[in-house]
């Protein structure tokens, strides 16, 4: 049976490239788009209040099948094929992005100065068109100056993913969240992956699925840096033999952790580890 989050199907609609293969009232082709909003959801209904799945980054592409009239967009995001109710107003047309935020968050001026009240607040692995430089700043398509310090060229590549999900400690746990300003267990290991030139599912079960290869030993006595560890709906990051780095709504940041500690506290709370992957 297709993954209702990563298939574009409905019993009303479904998208063109699904006909012959699921059952829909009718089928449709979709038009593309670019996410304009620093951050968007993505929920599972089209409700302010429904449960957030994921996130949409400034200049990440969705694929449109349908709208409900009420301000909701429901379509299939490019780069990890999750599918879900995007609000229309973070929505625009196509662009062509040159650039991508390197820093955990950065600051959009209006202007050439820092002194300037910000109009937003970019994040990780935004997309954004630079049309110039001006001093220190990078220009968008919008006129946003953004600090040079914080941009690189599109497809810049983080040498140690490892190293980019340090970064995120003490970031606010957030479901569904894909950023230093809220982010999940699964939202970092993707986040810090795609950082790093790695392509990656959203959730942590896919996860367990897609990457690395098994290790034999998943009594944690042998873990390498890069390693993934996988429990029933959570999933952490080893920093070196002894520590890990995760996501977690226990501590409702994102923390470094003793491994060992970490593997008894969730297994007295009822979840053992399935599988530890190695990447590589």
């Amino acid at each position: 049976m297709a993954d209702p989050r990563l298939t574009p199907a409905r019993g009303d609609i479904a998208a063109k490239f699904l006909e012959g293969k699921v059952d829909a009232a009718r089928f449709v082709e979709g038009d593309t788009f670019e996410v304009r909003d620093a951050i968007a959801p993505l929920r599972a209904q089209p409700l302010a209040g429904a449960e957030q799945m994921t996130q949409a980054l400034k200049g990440e592409r969705v694929t449109i099948y349908d709208r409900n009239g009420e301000g909701w967009a429901w379509g299939q995001l490019e780069a990890d094929g999750y599918v879900g109710w995007i609000p229309e107003a973070a929505l625009a047309k196509l662009s062509n992005t040159t650039h991508q935020i390197a820093a955990l968050r950065t600051f959009a001026f209006p202007g050439s100065s820092i002194k300037l009240p910000p109009i937003e607040t970019l994040v990780l692995g935004s997309k954004i068109m630079v049309t110039r430089e001006d001093d220190s700043f990078v220009v968008t398509s919008e006129g946003w100056f953004v600090p040079k310090q914080h941009v690189v060229p599109l497809g810049t590549i983080e040498p140690d993913y490892v190293a980019v999900a340090e970064r995120f400690v003490g970031t606010p746990y957030l479901w569904g969240g894909k950023s230093s300003l809220g982010i999940d267990c699964s939202g970092l290991v993707q986040i810090s992956m795609n950082t790093a030139g790695m392509e990656c599912p959203r959730d942590s079960d896919m996860q367990q699925a897609a990457l690395g290869r098994p290790v034999d030993d998943s009594d944690t006595k042998s873990l390498q840096r890069g390693d993934l560890i996988f429990w029933k709906g959570h999933v952490a990051i080893v920093r070196d033999a002894e520590t890990i780095v995760h996501a977690n709504a226990f501590h409702m940041a994102t923390v470094v952790e003793d491994a060992r500690e970490a593997v008894a506290r969730i297994k007295a709370a009822g979840s053992q580890v399935l599988t530890i992957r190695r990447m590589g």
